[in-house]
């Protein structure tokens, strides 16, 4: 088996002498021991070593092999650090492997195998190390069930992990705090490296979305030397850590309200080196007492960050700053057309070229020639959003600095998409004070 790095993982393996071997074989077949998916290895002294299942064998059984079944056979334990893959295995993908070996589990117990179950296997996962994260859409059959924890154990083995987790829907609690369940192993936190930078956190407690790394990457290239930043959802550093690694950021403050996340965000601090250039704000960020401090603010919650927007107009500088929004925004195919050029290909397929808008406020640019200037791939969606949000933010940042302030779009950059027909995108904006 392999890794997430692709280096193999350490096998257990009965040895015995070559003429036992097969003796050895056909025992281990009939129990369901033997490891089918590596080869039989010669050993430098002759002997043989062949793959089981599992992490060790009973004493029991090692002695019924020395003494029933090859009486006067040398009969150790011990652990292939470089496991050969069978030629079987190396045909297979890791779906095709983890059917046979679910299926011949589960008919060793005496359940028929069928279509239904073969449709309920996993077709995607996640790995993290040595840990699999399952999507919530398969082991739903009722004969799951009663087939008990050693399911897993199988399942586990057939990809080569020592952990297996299912997870469900986020749960709407404000902390999007995932629906997860360790199904083996003893706990679920795992390490993710994204760009140089280290994330750890518990699978069971905290979100990992590998749909942002788009906008982490394009997070970690902004000129951010010597600025000030507040993070208003920080969660495990998703982006804290980019700005502060990567882009050069002086300082964040990071505000996050999941105590498993904290947790997890103060620990990726320190292994990342940046802990003493972050500030943790715990709690809600509706109720953050800093007020004219940074340059750039982060809102990256979504399906919407507008209940951040007013503390965002208000941490800005007096002299202004640029905001990140995300949001989630929904497309409507045939309702309303996209501006002129764009394809089919341009709206449903990434990664979609940057334009960044230049800065032509000061000579009376319009909307509508703002509008033109923007990325034939945007979505006109998104144009609209952006407009509306732009024009919000501005009426924010009116009552709660007392006086006028313009704004600015800069740019409007896709992440991923979140559902069919709803697009997760960031609206770059500008905020400066009318002098």
């Amino acid at each position: 088996m392999e890794r997430e790095d692709g280096t193999s993982v350490a096998v257990v393996a009965v040895v015995t002498e070559r003429r036992f071997a097969q003796r050895y074989r056909e025992f281990l077949e009939k129990q369901k021991l033997l490891d089918r998916r590596h080869r039989v290895e010669k050993m430098p002294d002759g002997t043989v070593a062949l793959p089981v299942l599992g992490e060790t064998l009973p004493a029991q059984l090692l002695q019924e092999l020395r003494t029933r079944v090859a009486p006067g056979s040398t009969c150790v334990l011990t652990q292939l650090l470089d496991p050969l893959p069978s030629k079987k295995a190396q045909g297979c993908s890791p779906a095709q492997r983890l059917c046979l070996e679910v299926r011949r589990w589960v008919e060793g117990r005496g359940v028929a195998w069928s279509a239904e179950l073969e449709a309920d296997l996993p077709r995607s996962w996640q790995r993290h190390g040595n840990l699999l994260l399952l999507n919530e859409d398969c082991f739903q059959n009722k004969q799951w069930k009663n087939l008990g924890p050693e399911l897993w154990e199988t399942v586990a083995l057939a990809f080569g992990v020592q952990r297996l987790a299912k997870r469900g829907r986020v749960f709407p609690d404000g902390t999007r705090t995932p629906a997860v369940t360790l199904l083996h192993g003893d706990h679920g936190w795992v390490e993710h490296v994204d760009n140089g930078i280290r994330y750890k956190f518990d699978v069971t407690q905290c979100m990992f979305s590998f749909g942002n790394i788009t906008e982490k990457l394009r997070v970690a290239s902004l000129p951010c030397a010597g600025q000030v930043l507040v993070d208003l959802y920080a969660g495990i550093g998703y982006f804290t850590l980019p700005f502060l690694v990567h882009a050069g950021a002086a300082f964040v403050h990071a505000c996050e309200w999941n105590p498993h996340a904290v947790v997890a965000l103060r620990n990726n601090l320190e292994i990342n080196g940046v802990a003493d250039r972050c500030q943790i704000h715990f709690g809600d960020n509706r109720k953050l007492k800093l007020s004219n401090i940074a340059d750039r603010v982060n809102l990256g919650l979504i399906p919407s960050s507008e209940e951040g927007w007013p503390i965002a107009c208000q941490v800005l500088r007096d002299t202004g700053g640029i905001l990140h929004v995300h949001q989630n925004v929904e497309s409507f195919p045939g309702k309303n057309p996209q501006p002129p050029g764009s394809s089919k290909m341009e709206k449903e397929h990434w990664p979609y070229p940057q334009k960044i808008i230049t800065n032509e406020w000061e000579n009376g640019t319009t909307r509508d020639f703002r509008r033109k200037l923007l990325s034939q791939a945007t979505k006109l969606e998104w144009q609209r959003w952006a407009e509306s949000a732009e024009t919000r933010i501005a009426i924010l940042l009116q009552q709660v600095h007392g006086k006028p302030w313009k704004t600015q779009i800069l740019h409007i950059q896709p992440v991923k998409s979140y559902a069919p027909h709803v697009d997760h995108i960031v609206l770059d904006l500008e905020c400066r004070p009318v002098l």
